[in-house]
């Protein structure tokens, strides 16, 4: 969109709603949320004037609490809308994506951690969070080698009185590790750790006893590579607040040597929801099947395993007719299913529910019961009952949707939050035609396309 008064193709709605907010500041009184357009990059002249312009529109809201859309990557150098978000006493969630800094690389390559901050990055940081007293949801992500070390950690969560979510993610040994993880704080309830090399099977049996794990309720653990199932074991029969638990792995968590173990092999007596994704095949799948038959889950309701390859907790499950969705047809994976794929060991959930169907359709091809109807001796009518998979009077629902609608992941991540390749490329955006009969003509109402936003709530990620 062009406006001739700006003289500027940049920016233009941004810049008129600014305009608008500062006018009207009753109405900027009561902005909650802002959905920023995804902005073209075009080098770090442009990159700055973008953060410049959605500060000053932060600015212009006090009462803001959620800036969504718009994720820049914080390299612990000072940018305005850092600072903006960091007046804004209300702000509810916020999500840091810590990059790459030059002077950390330097000195990491003459020194080991900890250290590398130097004390202007750390109090830069840490008064970021000094006013955020309502804060609740916080995702700490390193981007491309991003540094966080570990007492900035600590200090940065113990600033939040109302913190009660958090996700960490992509972090080496030297940031977060099983230290770390005992001393998070007592007040959260949902927690997700991802791809953390520094957390161990043994530091999430130890911080299953600590205070801080007593009142989570939602816990997923993605790309641990946990080794032992013990860990998980410990965890849930633990947690006695857990009603959601995902856990997504390459490795399959083993019985150690020498370990005396008795169904259930783990358990739980409140979780109701659980994400098993176990991809390498191993006795994960067989303990978990074993266990919701010696009655370790009496409140599961809902099971979701994309990694069910032989069908053993399929058959655990309550009886489904259809798994498959109507989409699945259209779906990428289709033509590759059908040829035949060499190596179905994927995390695809397209081919999960293929398979899924197809042991559900070969059920159907035996007759497990057949009832015959008498009438003196004579047979009447023959009934012939089909087969199917599943146990009847389960109260477990096997769930195969996806984690965002329209994908192909069984679970939510973080390029689904942070990747703007739909908006910049759009397919079936708006141009402005629902304003095509408007007499001042098409260079009126007519825009460069946008694409349909489409919200990503960040408490999926829990």
């Amino acid at each position: 969109m062009q406006v001739r008064r700006f003289k500027t193709k940049f920016g233009v709605r941004l810049k008129l709603l600014r305009r608008t907010l500062r006018e009207r500041r009753v109405l900027a009184q009561h902005v909650r949320e802002i959905k920023v357009p995804r902005l073209q990059s075009g080098g770090a002249a442009t990159d700055e004037r973008n953060l410049d312009l959605i500060a000053s529109l932060v600015m212009a809201c006090p009462n803001l609490e959620k800036l969504v859309g718009f994720y820049p990557v914080y390299g612990h150098t000072f940018n305005r809308l850092s600072y903006a978000l960091s007046t804004r006493p209300k702000l509810s969630e916020h999500v840091w994506l810590i990059g790459e800094n030059l002077e950390i690389t330097e000195r990491s390559r003459k020194q080991l951690p900890p250290g590398l901050m130097d004390m202007e990055q750390a109090d830069q940081f840490l008064h970021f969070h000094q006013s955020w007293r309502s804060l609740s949801t916080l995702f700490l992500c390193s981007h491309k080698q991003g540094v966080l070390e570990r007492d900035i950690f600590l200090q940065t969560l113990h600033r939040l009185p109302a913190l009660r979510h958090l996700c960490i993610s992509n972090f080496d040994m030297d940031d977060f590790d099983d230290a770390t993880l005992q001393s998070l704080p007592h007040s959260l309830h949902s927690l997700r750790l991802q791809n953390l090399e520094g957390v161990t099977f043994w530091g999430l049996s130890e911080f299953s006893r600590t205070q801080s794990a007593q009142s989570i309720t939602q816990l997923s653990l993605i790309n641990l590579d946990i080794k032992y199932i013990s860990a998980i074991s410990n965890l849930l029969l633990r947690l006695q607040r857990l009603h959601r638990f995902t856990l997504v792995q390459e490795c399959s968590p083993e019985v150690a040597d020498g370990e005396l173990v008795f169904q259930p092999v783990i358990a739980s007596q409140q979780l109701q929801y659980m994400h098993w994704d176990v991809l390498t095949p191993g006795s994960a799948n067989v303990n978990l099947a074993n266990s919701i038959c010696a009655g370790g889950f009496p409140s599961l309701r809902t099971l979701k395993a994309p990694s069910d390859n032989d069908g053993r907790l399929q058959m655990v499950c309550r009886p489904r007719a259809q798994v498959v969705l109507p989409s699945d047809k259209y779906s990428k994976a289709y033509r590759t299913f059908s040829e035949g794929s060499p190596n179905r060991l994927v995390r695809n959930l397209f081919t999960s529910r293929k398979m899924a169907q197809q042991r559900i359709d070969d059920a159907r091809k035996t007759a497990m019961f057949r009832v015959i109807v008498e009438e003196d001796g004579i047979v009447q009518q023959i009934f012939d009952i089909q087969g199917y998979i599943g146990t009847v009077g389960s109260n477990i629902s096997y769930n195969l949707d996806p984690g965002v609608p329209g994908s192909d992941n069984a679970f939510i991540d973080f390029p689904d939050l942070v990747d703007g390749s739909k908006e910049l490329a759009p397919k079936d955006g708006c141009t402005g035609m629902w304003n095509a009969s408007h007499p001042m003509g098409k260079k009126w109402w007519n825009h460069a396309e946008r694409y349909r936003y489409h919200p990503v709530d960040l408490q999926r990620f829990f």
